[in-house]
């Protein structure tokens, strides 16, 4: 695991700058550093040492030098792609999965680049250097694990990339740019708690999609961006309806892709909340090292006086007789940490879990450098509840026209309140606005009550629409996939896999996630809604497939996942999150203050729960207050430098 940064230019400038940009993620690598200065650019990395920790140090060359790599993340499948080059005649210097890569491109990559990063199983972001071809290809994972960003400006008419990297904050050491506030990104994100469009908060930066790759002309700069990879479910005619074949083949690969994910030079633990999530993942693992007379596997969980799930985690943990670490956090704690945080992030996300997620990786470092994780599960394979809500409502959404407009709707009009009337409220609401409306934060009409900056655009405001647009077969599926391929494109990304990377990174910590793993998602496209929802209950096949070996209790729990009590804080201690957000100048310019004085008003009175945007703004100061000191938006000369 490491950090990656990228600079194009001419090697004077490009030689003094590589140095700033990989200094500022040092957090990410601090066990080495590599770079190279090219005619057109310098490329480099920082290093965390997990596989082949002598051996590892970056860039890694191919035989004649012509094939150069920095690379941040981990090829679970390198020892099998490893012993196909071998027998192509490829020669070896090292025993890292870094070097793979490179002999890969060179088997593989030259001819197509999407056959080649179809091949590895695993996360990535990295930057590889063709000397022949002078041309330079960057790419990111799958799923978006690992995170990539870049810079661009616009030369003759043509966007041109000027840096890459694994954080925008190596970005902003470039002196060639002035950093400002991306609006609309800031408008998408009151909705949303994160930034779901490609362009970030930083304008002018953007970031890899997920399962994408660019390809940069050295002797230009110019660049195009392709889709490797994108999740697409299967076919009926793919889809097994036998339950119990079904648990098997899931019981198989989890198992397979937890080996694979445990592979290290270093000590490896595991995050365990109080779901079944990461009950499987920790029992998986548990087991494994039994079978290679391994001690007990290091578990670590988190929670607050006023709410946590230590207790379901320990049911977990004593049964498995992993080696438990449990650690309890208070407000002030919680308080103190959050503009590092916002700091870490380098956007604003708004999601109070994440701080959790800090801790418990604070704590988990000082005992091992790899974690493994539940990431991924819900998304796959249906954990959701909003999930099943499509089933539920089929009796009124899928009865005739005439049926709904002249009964229901009738119905849902009247007074007063009846019991079952929200129920066929929301059978009359239309696919889009009734699941994207589940998510948001602030509303439309809500976001445009406070929001005095330059008007918003429709963008994503159903971002449903956007894939329809540009994903086939998307409105052919049924609604529960819809969500789930939303959440996929969006959620994961945007929110889940960013506090991962940034949490767990923030402490030199390498997180793993076996759920989103190629063959665990090639499976679970297979996998029948009825298999999922049954019962009352999500990820039904998930759970049948591991019952015998989880408590049941665990088995049975709804997902929580690190909760935090910020509702309870709220109350205790509003002062403290007024003053980060009223005395922000971002804020005061684009927002309405007296506005967000009555979310704190309504909040104190009990008339409304506005916790969850009150965090937000709260969280969009804190991020501004790092990132552009005291200035107001836009005043670029007095943006002051991050500190590292």
């Amino acid at each position: 695991m490491c950090g990656i940064a990228g600079v194009f230019g001419d090697e004077q400038f490009t030689s003094a700058v590589i140095g700033p940009m990989l200094d500022v993620i040092t957090h990410r690598g601090p066990d080495d550093e590599g770079r190279l200065t090219a005619p057109a650019f310098s490329f480099g990395m920082r290093r965390l040492s997990i596989i082949d920790v002598a051996g590892g140090h970056q860039p890694i060359w191919n035989e004649d030098g012509t094939v150069g790599i920095v690379f941040n993340g981990e090829i679970y499948n390198f020892g099998e792609l490893r012993e196909e080059l071998l027998a192509a005649g490829h020669v070896f210097t090292t025993h890292t999965d870094t070097e793979v890569i490179v002999h890969l491109y060179e088997e593989v990559g030259r001819l197509s680049l999407s056959t080649m990063l179809n091949k590895l199983r695993g996360m990535f972001g990295f930057a590889i250097y063709d000397v022949t071809e002078n041309k330079m290809v960057i790419a990111r994972d799958q799923f978006g694990i690992k995170p990539v960003y870049y810079r661009t400006e616009e030369v003759d008419g043509s966007e041109r990339i000027r840096s890459f990297g694994s954080e925008i904050k190596s970005l902003l050491e470039d002196p060639r740019y002035l950093p400002e506030v991306n609006d609309e990104a800031v408008r998408q994100y009151l909705s949303f708690q994160f930034n779901p469009l490609p362009e970030t908060f930083f304008a002018g930066i953007s970031r890899l999609l997920p399962g994408s790759y660019a390809v940069v002309d050295l002797a230009t700069g110019k660049f195009q961006v392709s889709r490797y990879w994108t999740y697409e479910f299967a076919s009926p005619s793919a889809t097994s309806d036998d339950a119990e074949l079904m648990a098997e083949e899931i019981r198989t690969t989890m198992r397979d892709s937890v080996e694979h994910h445990m592979i290290a030079d270093v000590p490896v633990g595991a995050f365990l909340s109080g779901g079944v999530d990461s009950a499987i993942t920790v029992t998986l693992i548990q087991e494994r090292r039994k079978e290679l007379g391994l001690d007990p596997v290091k578990t670590f969980t988190i929670g607050f006086h006023e709410v946590s799930e230590i207790a379901e985690a320990r049911d977990v943990a004593e049964r498995i007789g992993s080696d438990h670490h449990e650690i309890i956090i208070s407000i002030d704690e919680y308080l103190d940490v959050l503009p590092k945080v916002a700091w870490y992030f380098d956007e604003p996300v708004a999601d109070p879990s994440a701080v959790s997620l800090y801790f418990v990786a604070r704590e988990a470092r000082k005992h091992v450098t790899v974690v493994l994780s539940g990431e991924g599960a819900d998304e796959l394979f249906g954990g959701y509840l909003i999930y099943r809500e499509p089933l539920a409502l089929a009796p009124v959404a899928k009865s005739p026209n005439w049926f709904r407009r002249r009964v229901v709707a009738p119905l849902v009009d009247a007074k007063p309140d009846f019991k079952g009337k929200g129920y066929l409220r929301r059978a009359l609401t239309p696919f889009t606005d009734r699941y994207i409306g589940n998510a948001y934060v602030f509303k439309p009409h809500e976001a445009r009550r406070i929001w005095r900056g330059p008007a918003p655009s429709p963008f994503h405001e159903q971002p449903g629409a956007e894939l329809a647009a540009t994903v086939p077969g998307f409105e052919a599926e049924a609604e529960s996939r819809r969500m789930q391929l939303v959440d996929m494109h969006y959620w994961l990304p945007g929110d889940i896999l960013a506090k991962a990377d940034r949490m767990t990174m923030a402490h030199s910590l390498e997180l793993r996630v076996p759920y989103l793993d190629m063959k665990v998602a090639g499976l679970s496209a297979r996998i029948a809604d009825e298999l999922k929802y049954r019962d009352g209950t999500t990820k039904w096949i998930l759970r049948k497939a591991f019952a015998s070996i989880l408590p049941q209790a665990t088995a049975d729990r709804a997902k929580l996942g690190f909760p935090t009590p910020v509702k309870h804080w709220l109350t205790r201690n509003p002062g403290w999150f007024r003053e980060q957000i009223v005395s922000n100048p971002y804020m005061a310019s684009r927002f309405d203050l007296s506005a967000i004085d009555d979310l704190f008003t309504e909040h104190a009175a009990g008339t409304a729960d506005n916790a969850r945007k009150i965090y937000l703004l709260t969280m969009l100061a804190l991020w501004h207050d790092n990132y552009f000191g005291a200035a107001e938006p836009n005043d670029l000369a007095e943006v002051g430098e991050l500190a590292s």
